[in-house]
């Protein structure tokens, strides 16, 4: 595992985001968590980036870009395209996940209610995505 490896987060809704930063220091994650409010913020971030994120954590609902049109961005992009992007949202419609999925994405995950099955959640993305080594 490399501490070094960062991972984004793209909420919209403050409290989620906090929500998500408390668990993954509940689940000690050295890891640095880069957070954007919106999918523009997240792709002026990316661009200034030297090293991208191994994973980003996105949202499907938020202003000025959605989820999904952010998703159709990085995937066109030769370099932003290979970083896995994991949906974190609320919605459960099959129109929603099967969009996501179409445009790329690593993971689908509905926000669960319960913290401790969420911090069980955020404990296998993070398992998977960051603990194990993927060629760049």
């Amino acid at each position: 595992m490399n501490k070094n490896k960062k991972i984004m987060l793209i909420e919209d809704d403050y409290v989620d985001a906090l929500t998500i930063k408390r668990a993954f220091r509940d689940i000690k994650v050295e890891n640095e968590l880069i957070i954007a409010e919106d999918g523009e913020k997240a792709l002026e971030m990316l661009k200034t980036m030297e090293e991208y994120p191994q994973v980003i954590i996105l949202d499907l609902n938020m202003p000025k870009l959605s989820g999904v049109e952010f998703l159709k961005i990085i995937k066109k992009d030769d370099d932003l395209s290979i970083i896995p992007v994991v949906i974190m949202t609320t919605s459960k419609e099959d129109e929603d996940k099967l969009n996501c999925y179409k445009n790329g994405i690593s993971g689908y995950i509905e926000k669960p209610i319960d913290y401790n099955e969420f911090l069980e959640i955020l404990k296998i993305v993070y398992d998977y995505w960051m603990i194990n080594e993927f060629p760049r």
